[in-house]
C-alpha cells in the first residue's frame, strides 16, 4: 500500500502509452459524437428527449482530456510532481463514469431507435448515442486495461527504483569504498632514497 502513496512514475510496459493515446483520440471522436446528438434535436421539443446523456459523455470526455493527459504530461515532463494516489485516483474516477456514460447512452440510443422508426431525428439522435455507446465501451476497457498494469506497476516497484529524478539517491562516501582499489604492481623501480640525519638544534651562548 505504501507504494501507492509513494511519490514517482512507476516503471510501466512501453506500450502503456499507446493506451492512453487510444482513450484520449478516442474521446475527442465521442465528444464530437455527443455534441451531435444534443444538436440535433436544438429547437425542437420532443416528448421523453433529455440531453442527460449526451451531456454525462461530454463530461467523460473532459475528465478523461484532464486525467490520462495530465498523467502522460507528467510521466514525461515533471516526473517529480507524479503523486501516484492522486493519479489512481483520477483512473478509477474515469472508470466509472465511463461505465454510466457508455451504459446511459445506450439506454437512451434504444429508446429513440425503437421510437423512430428508421428515419427522421429519433432515428439520428439513436445513431448518434448508439456510436457513443460502442466507442466509450471500447474506451472503457481501455480505461480498466491502464488502470490495473498502473496498479500492478506500483506494487512490484521497488524502493529507488525510480528515484534518481526525485533527488533521492543515497551516495556512497568516500569510506565506504575499499581502501586498496588496485592490486601491489611490485616493488619500485626507483632505489629508495635514504633517510635524512635529524638537524641537532643551536647550541645557545
Amino acid at each position: 500500500m505504501s507504494r501507492l502513496l509513494a511519490k514517482g512514475v512507476p516503471p510501466q510496459p512501453a506500450w502503456i502509452i499507446y493506451i492512453r493515446y487510444a482513450i484520449l483520440g478516442l474521446s475527442l471522436i465521442i465528444m464530437a459524437l455527443a455534441a451531435w446528438s444534443i444538436a440535433i434535436f436544438a429547437g425542437e421539443v420532443y416528448i421523453g428527449y433529455t440531453a442527460g446523456a449526451g451531456g454525462l459523455i461530454i463530461f467523460v470526455t473532459i475528465l478523461s482530456f484532464i486525467v490520462y493527459g495530465g498523467a502522460t504530461a507528467l510521466e514525461m515532463f515533471a516526473p517529480h510532481l507524479f503523486y501516484r494516489l492522486a493519479i489512481l485516483i483520477g483512473y478509477c474516477f474515469s472508470v466509472i463514469f465511463w461505465l454510466s456514460g457508455w451504459a446511459w447512452a445506450a439506454s437512451t440510443a434504444g429508446f429513440w431507435l425503437a421510437i423512430s422508426f428508421g428515419y427522421g431525428a429519433a432515428q439520428q439522435e439513436g445513431a448518434a448515442l448508439g456510436a457513443c455507446a460502442g466507442l466509450g465501451a471500447i474506451v472503457w476497457i481501455l480505461t480498466i486495461v491502464n488502470l490495473v498494469f498502473f496498479i500492478k506497476a506500483c506494487i512490484s516497484d521497488r524502493p529507488g527504483t525510480n528515484q534518481a529524478e526525485l533527488g533521492q539517491v543515497k551516495h556512497d562516501s568516500p569510506a565506504a569504498y575499499p581502501q586498496a582499489q588496485y592490486p601491489n604492481a611490485g616493488p619500485s623501480p626507483y632505489p629508495a632514497q635514504p633517510a635524512y640525519p635529524a638537524q641537532q638544534p643551536y647550541a645557545t651562548q
